[in-house]
């Protein structure tokens, strides 16, 4: 007697149903990468944090962004991430004595590292090519920075201006800040502005080095004085950026050189 099974009919599914198991198929692929993306860009970036930041901060009565924004008009997007690290984690080169004996760190030292390792990391990788195809041949861009050694050996003056877009106006032992939205060849206020600042703030009792990138883009002009926040989604990929900043700069400055 024969025992082996007649094989299963198999039930052949109509066009638009075939169609729909395509795209069911496509899209749950997709999902499943931008999910795998999404969780390791997150692992990549777990140690940077955002703290509360807004119009209150004593950054927005200074003079430097009273001139910047000289009517006060309301930001569109402000924030600020920060990312701890042991002195002890630092490489010994940024070491230094504080008053009581104890180690302490140059911050003057780490704050200008900091700022080399943001423009010319990993972060800014993608956006720096794109400045460089877009507008180092125009006329009077030869004495910006561009270049990646460049940018690696920079001090960062007051007046520097990178990839046509971001313009020193601000170098403290602190602190860095960049003007940025458009070409500083556009001196006036702006529709697109902002200031940018990348600082390192230092604990000596905690022996704790703490790097800052603030963020405040604002609408300069006249008409800025009612604007909105910007949409979430523009918030959203904004704070990814500046994590992937945050990272790639401080994984620079924690290299040996």
């Amino acid at each position: 007697m024969n025992t082996i099974s007649p094989p299963p009919q198999i039930k052949r599914l109509s066009g638009p149903k075939r169609v729909l198991g395509v795209v069911v198929g496509v899209t749950a692929g997709l999902g499943a990468n931008v999910l795998l993306g999404y969780s390791l860009a997150n692992f990549y970036t777990r140690n940077t944090k955002f703290v509360p930041y807004d119009t209150s901060s004593p950054d927005l009565a200074t003079s430097l962004f009273k001139k910047h924004n000289p009517t006060s008009n309301p930001p569109v997007c402000i924030d600020h991430a920060v990312k701890a690290i042991p002195y002890g984690k630092l490489p010994e080169k940024y070491w230094a004595k504080s008053k009581e004996g104890r180690i302490s760190v140059d911050q003057g030292k780490l704050a200008t590292d900091f700022c080399r390792g943001i423009w010319s990391g990993v972060g800014y990788r993608i956006q720096r090519r794109y400045m460089e195809r877009k507008y180092r041949a125009l006329p009077g861009r030869e004495e910006q920075l561009w270049d990646v050694k460049e940018l690696e050996a920079s001090e960062y003056p007051v007046g520097t201006i990178v990839t046509d877009h971001f313009e020193v106006v601000e170098h403290t032992p602190e602190k860095v800040i960049v003007r940025c939205g458009d070409s500083p060849f556009n001196t006036d206020h702006r529709p697109s502005d902002g200031l940018f600042s990348m600082e390192v703030s230092k604990d000596d009792e905690a022996q704790i080095a703490t790097f800052h990138l603030k963020s405040v883009f604002v609408n300069t002009t006249p008409e800025g004085k009612d604007s909105q926040p910007l949409p979430w989604n523009f918030q959203f990929a904004h704070r990814w950026y500046t994590k992937l900043w945050m990272e790639g700069a401080t994984r620079q400055v924690l290299k040996d050189a």
